[in-house]
């Protein structure tokens, strides 16, 4: 690859416009394309990358022969673009999640392997230090076996959009919307052990999901690799607060939790366990949601090749299919799990 790493942004709302302002601040790409059907959108992207093409559809992003394409549309249209893309030979960031189902996900993750170029997902919670010191804590054996994990994400407000709304087009509710971030961490952070079993309650509006809802309230059960793991998110809850945001590590030696502060959806702390004492590992500030696009840039530019990571992101997708109660894909878009 000869200079920068030539990349097209496929979506430039408020989420699409943060990860280009953040790729271009690292330096190691240059931004040739924008495409987004809001002329506003569009404006406000030109006014970060003046010199980028303004195009009217990824196919004709697709004839610039980018390196790379950065993804942040709805939803169903996720796994699509990101195989066309791959299939022209460029490398691709995406929005999560990679697919509605776990069938989506892989075939994006084949697509790219096939295609040998490097296949990225949005899961910034990776990205903040607290989580960067606890996973280091859980690796390094500080903490024991860990045979719990605790994950919260509730979200007061909940999506604006109405394609949230339709299991077709978004592939579920806030399991997917948020429980995808809690479901990637603990098992990013384990090591991406089996797992064994999912068990799972999904609710609308507090009742049991009925056939064309998604759920704005779930819990779930996951036992992966001799780990007990508890997921609870949800939208629009009475909890006092914007946002209930924990993932919390609990092993036979010590205990790790990263919680969010006073209600923030950005502001995080990282603590560990020895029995009563708390030694903290992370506070705010960090700045830290756009680090996944950053790191994507940064290391398109060193290799555009497959790296073999990308194969986890199925992994995580195939917990959310048993979460959902679907045995393949989007096959069985309403079946869910019995309250």
């Amino acid at each position: 690859m000869l200079g920068k790493p030539r990349v097209g942004f496929l979506g430039t709302g408020w989420i699409g416009r943060h990860r280009m302002e953040a790729m271009v601040a690292t330096g190691a790409i240059e931004v040739a394309a924008i495409c987004d059907p809001s002329p506003e959108c569009v404006a406000d992207a030109v006014a970060l990358a003046p010199g980028a093409a303004v195009l009217s559809s990824l196919d004709d992003m697709l004839t610039m022969n980018l390196d790379g394409v950065v993804i942040a549309t709805p939803s169903a249209l996720h796994a699509d673009q990101s195989i066309a893309a791959l299939r022209c030979g460029a490398a691709v960031f995406c929005q999560k999640p990679l697919g509605r189902s776990a069938t989506e996900a892989q075939a994006v993750i084949d697509a790219a392997r096939a295609a040998d170029r490097l296949l990225g997902v949005d899961l910034s919670y990776r990205h903040t230090r607290g989580m960067v010191a606890i996973a280091d804590l859980v690796r390094g054996g500080t903490l024991g076996e860990v045979f719990a994990v605790d994950l919260t994400f509730h979200n007061a407000y909940g999506p604006g959009k109405p394609w949230f709304f339709d299991p077709a087009q978004s592939g579920g509710g806030c399991v997917i919307d948020l429980g995808v971030h809690l479901v990637d961490l603990a098992l990013w952070t384990l090591g991406f052990p089996a797992v064994d079993a999912v068990e799972a309650t999904l609710l609308a509006r507090g009742r049991p999901l009925q056939p064309g809802q998604v759920e704005d309230y779930a819990t779930a059960r996951i036992a992966a690799g001799g780990t007990d793991i508890r997921l609870a998110c949800s939208w629009n809850l009475h909890a006092g607060r914007d946002a209930v945001i924990e993932a919390a590590f609990y092993g036979t030696r010590g205990g790790a939790a990263l919680r969010n502060v006073a209600g923030s959806f950005y502001d995080f702390t990282a603590q560990h366990f020895t029995g009563t004492q708390a030694t903290t590992l992370a506070e705010p500030p960090d700045a830290w949601g756009a680090r996944s696009a950053a790191a994507w840039a940064e290391q398109l530019a060193g290799s555009p090749r497959f790296d073999p990571a990308a194969e986890q992101f199925a992994r995580s997708a195939e917990v959310l299919d048993r979460i959902y109660g679907r045995q393949e894909g989007l096959n069985a878009p309403d079946a869910r799990p019995r309250p």
